[in-house]
Parts: structure tokens; C-alpha cells; sequence
């Protein structure tokens, strides 16, 4: 394990808050530990989905940082794939990532997240790529949403109950007939090593958006809902700006949502990252 990446990974502002631990690293393989935290968790002690597709994304970046080398300069993840499988429920996880291919500028890393027993919590494909110098491209302006400003019940309450919605800083700006805009301001604990935003919380941003744009159809209740899946795609660094996550919901199939987000800065409206988010409501009439 090379100790500098080791600790340049841990010491993040967002991997220190989170709580990381760096247990090997290697060109082909790495291993992350994170024990239990309040923090990063929903009510009753379950492991909040951004946490579980954090350390997926940890994962490939760990491995292509020691894989491409410091000559890549700056490293970024331009696809990741997270598929939820169980509830890590008041326990530790760990995360392991395995070099399935490395080209000249890209790593495809695949992730496996479990509990400190073996239960697989939480599976991921990353491709990983390595600048070298190179320029980004023009930047795409989000489209941005109807303009519609309500929050909803859920809005005021989520950020208040969810511990790690709250540590995240996330305003729950509109929830209202298929749509979300959620925005989370800068902050030293969601920060990268280079003084932007780190790709985790903009993950949690992105599934959280993808999540309230489902409950924004259904309204409120106590229905089991969870996420099943992200797809998403980083398009260009985040900066140290406020972020807003723009939720559509495109269609719905009984108790599963699809939902299309773009995660923009507030400034300037530039796309940094977009996806889809697969979400489950199971209301009383869908119930077997």
C-alpha cells in the first residue's frame, strides 16, 4: 500500500466525515472499512444509500489513482452503476474493489459492499478515468425544472429525521406532481482533496433527488420504499459552489419509479453530473 494515497484518501474532507478507513490498496484490488456511525445512517440504524454508493465510487477511484499513477493528474469517475441488495442495519461495512481492466486513460473497477458477517449490501461497476493533461469539454447547461417551489411535509421533515440527509446539508426545495429540487450548499466536510465538491455526496444528491421525485407522486405515508439501483454519470468536476439536484420522475410501473436527474451548479446552471434512479413505493394497495 502506498501510504501517501492512503492518506490522501482518508483525509478528505468527505472521507473523514464519513469515517473511511483504508484497510489495503494495490493496483488490483483495494479494501475500505467503515464502521457504524449515526451519522451516516436513516432512522433505525440503516446504512443510508449514498453511504453504500460513496464507498463503491471510493473504490474505483482508490484503484485507479494507484493503477494510473500521479501522472494521470486529475482522476474522475465518468460512469458508475450501484445495484442495493439489503439493509446494513446498525453495523459495519467494508468494501471490496477488484481491477477488471485498465486501458490507457480508464480503470473498470468492480465493488462489493458487505457487513462485517458477509451479507452483501450493495454491488457496483465504475469506469474510472485519468485526464493526463487533458482539457474537459464545453460546459452543458441543466434544463432545469417547472420553477415550482413545495416542499411538501416531506420536504421540511426528511432533512430534520434523516441523519446523514441532515449532515449533508440538503434543502428540500420542491416536491411537488413528479418533481424534486434539492440543493446542497459547499462545505468543507463533502470536499474533495482539490477544494471542490467530493463525487460521494453528489451521488447522495443524485439518489436522494431520484427518491423524492418518486414520493413526490405517491405523497407521504408509511410505505417500505428503498432505492434498487443508480446509473450515473459525472460530466465535469464540481467546484466549490452549491449544487442542485433537478428529479423527474419519467415513468412508473405499480410500485417502481424511474426518475431522471441532472445535479447542476447554482451559479452558472452548468451540468456536473446526471442519472436515473430506480426507487420502490410499496403503498397499501400494492401490498401482496
Amino acid at each position: 500500500m502506498t501510504p501517501k494515497i492512503k492518506e490522501q484518501i482518508e483525509t478528505q474532507g468527505y472521507t473523514a466525515a464519513l469515517g473511511v478507513q483504508v484497510e489495503t490498496l494495490d493496483e488490483d484490488s483495494a479494501t475500505l472499512f467503515l464502521p457504524f456511525k449515526d451519522e451516516n445512517s436513516n432512522p433505525g440504524g440503516a446504512l443510508h444509500g449514498g453511504v453504500a454508493a460513496s464507498l463503491i465510487n471510493l473504490g474505483g477511484l482508490s484503484i485507479a489513482r494507484a493503477t494510473l499513477g500521479e501522472e494521470a493528474e486529475l482522476i474522475h469517475t465518468a460512469s458508475i452503476q450501484v445495484n442495493y441488495l439489503a439493509a446494513a442495519i446498525s453495523e459495519p461495512i467494508r468494501a471490496k474493489a477488484r481491477l477488471l481492466k485498465r486501458g490507457k486513460e480508464l480503470c473498470y473497477v468492480e465493488v462489493g459492499v458487505e457487513t462485517e458477517g458477509g451479507k452483501q449490501i450493495a454491488r457496483g461497476l465504475t469506469t474510472v478515468r485519468g485526464r493526463f493533461g487533458a482539457e474537459g469539454s464545453p460546459p452543458v447547461q441543466t434544463v432545469g425544472d417547472s420553477g415550482a417551489s413545495e416542499p411538501g411535509p416531506m420536504g421540511k421533515l426528511v432533512p430534520k429525521t434523516v441523519a446523514f440527509i441532515g449532515r449533508l446539508g440538503l434543502d428540500f426545495e420542491n416536491m411537488s406532481g413528479g418533481e424534486s429540487r434539492i440543493a446542497m450548499p459547499f462545505q468543507e466536510r463533502n470536499a474533495n482533496g482539490v477544494g471542490g465538491v467530493h463525487e460521494g455526496p453528489i451521488l447522495a444528491l443524485l439518489d436522494t433527488t431520484g427518491a423524492m421525485a418518486a414520493w413526490a407522486v405517491t405523497g407521504p405515508g408509511s410505505f417500505k420504499a428503498s432505492t434498487v439501483g443508480i446509473q450515473a454519470q459525472f460530466v465535469a468536476p464540481a467546484g466549490n459552489d452549491e449544487l442542485v439536484g433537478y428529479g423527474r420522475v419519467t415513468q412508473q410501473d405499480r410500485e417502481i419509479f424511474w426518475s431522471d436527474i441532472e445535479v447542476a451548479s447554482r451559479s452558472d446552471g452548468h451540468v456536473v453530473a446526471r442519472g436515473t434512479v430506480l426507487y420502490r413505493i410499496v403503498t397499501p394497495d400494492l401490498k401482496r
